[in-house]
């Protein structure tokens, strides 16, 4: 995170003995990146959160297992429709895989109740929220999300997401490798954000008081590792942090604070990104003035991103460029390297006297080939690769 906050009962110094407020001494938890030479925070517990009294790996049925990604073949665009998707279960359990590679999964959920106690030991997780409303319950503290809210989950952070009863949420979620940040290009050497970027630290909400549960235990946390999932039973329930500070921790920005860059001609999509991560990044289209120059292309013209796979969530709005391929609200489009993707026929000529587009949208580039899962082949459109060629 590029700023430092500090929330509810912290010492004055760090690595001194601090009593408790139950007597004894509190128990401070480095929680660090990149072997503690990246951001860090540092957590005071009422109880060792090193304190399990047991460990197994996760039986089968438990939580359902993920089938293996198959590859792309035959090389197509693909058109996924999530409304498609069975819904229900809870935001972390019942995620369904659609799209993956050895950098990101990207699942899709529509969760009725709240998960469990999670901590995913993998990597950082962004989650999206498409509909609905639900809070992310961490060590760190509460923190809300609405409909286009994006949520950054540190790895190993220990959390769960509370779904009101009767409020079901949709979210799209990316469970990468490594960490999300924001773009370098954005942030000073120190990590202020700079005058170009298109969102700053006013635009970020983190947890603002602590979420203290000193309770009894046992309680059971699902961890996520790189050999598939175990719970881990703690003696008593993480959530009894009484205080934190330092610049790593759950964020959330809302897409809507996200100022557009624009010019006379179309801008390349790299104007519109958002986060990075290892492999990938992710872009935000939102309402905007079109291209301002009288000859202006004001849909994307045909390209061809060598390096990547493109993938698309269209989460609202008026999608001109793919008017008449059957792209709506909750659809996803994956246009493989390999395949040259542009504007559906007549887009470029309905597009020419308008002044503004509408859409909002999350653009996921990968710099390596997607995979696809069997709910994401059970909701593709089979018609969607062959819509270019219709009028021509």
């Amino acid at each position: 995170m590029p700023h430092f906050l500090s929330v509810g009962e912290v010492p004055k110094k760090r690595h001194l003995r601090t009593p408790g407020p139950e007597g004894g001494l509190l128990h401070e938890e480095l929680m660090g990146e990149e072997g503690f030479s990246g951001e860090s925070s540092l957590l005071y517990h009422l109880w060792s959160p090193s304190a399990i009294v047991g460990a197994a790996p996760v039986a089968d049925g438990v939580v359902a297992s993920r089938p293996p990604l198959v590859p792309n073949l035959p090389l197509l665009p693909r058109h996924l429709r999530t409304p498609l998707l069975p819904a229900g279960g809870d935001p972390v359990t019942a995620r369904v895989p659609l799209l993956g590679n050895g950098d990101l999964t990207l699942a899709w959920v529509g969760a009725n109740r709240s998960s469990p106690l999670y901590r995913n030991a993998v990597g950082d997780e962004l989650v999206y929220v498409q509909a609905g409303a639900a809070v992310l319950e961490s060590v760190f503290g509460p923190l809300a999300a609405g409909p286009g809210d994006y949520v950054i989950v540190p790895r190993s952070t220990t959390h769960r997401w509370v779904v009101s009863e009767g409020a079901p949420v949709e979210l799209l979620v990316i469970e990468a490798r490594g960490h999300i940040r924001p773009p370098r290009r954005y942030l000073s050497p120190t990590g202020q954000f700079l005058e170009h970027a298109p969102y700053c630290e006013r635009d970020l909400r983190g947890p603002d008081a602590p979420l203290v549960d000193a309770g009894d235990g046992p309680v059971d946390v699902l961890v996520r590792h790189r050999d598939g999932l175990s719970v881990h039973r703690h003696a008593r329930p993480p959530f009894d942090v009484i205080g934190w500070a330092g610049c790593l921790y759950p964020w959330a920005l809302s897409i809507h604070d996200f100022e557009p860059i624009v010019g006379a001609i179309h801008q390349p999509p790299h104007v519109h990104q958002t986060f990075q991560g290892d492999g990938f990044v992710v872009c935000s289209f939102v309402p905007r003035p079109y291209d301002f120059h009288d000859g202006a292309i004001k849909v994307p013209y045909h390209h061809s991103n060598v390096d990547s796979d493109e993938v698309l969530f269209y989460s609202h709005g008026d999608f001109m460029s793919r008017a008449g391929s059957g792209i709506g609200i909750g659809s996803i489009s994956l246009h493989p390297s390999g395949f040259v993707h542009g504007p559906q026929p007549g887009s470029v000529e309905r597009a020419a006297d308008q002044t503004r587009t509408e859409e909002v949208a999350v653009m996921i580039d990968t710099f390596r080939p997607l995979d696809l899962g069997p709910a994401a082949l059970a909701v593709a459109d089979d018609d969607y690769p062959w819509t270019w060629a219709r009028g021509r």
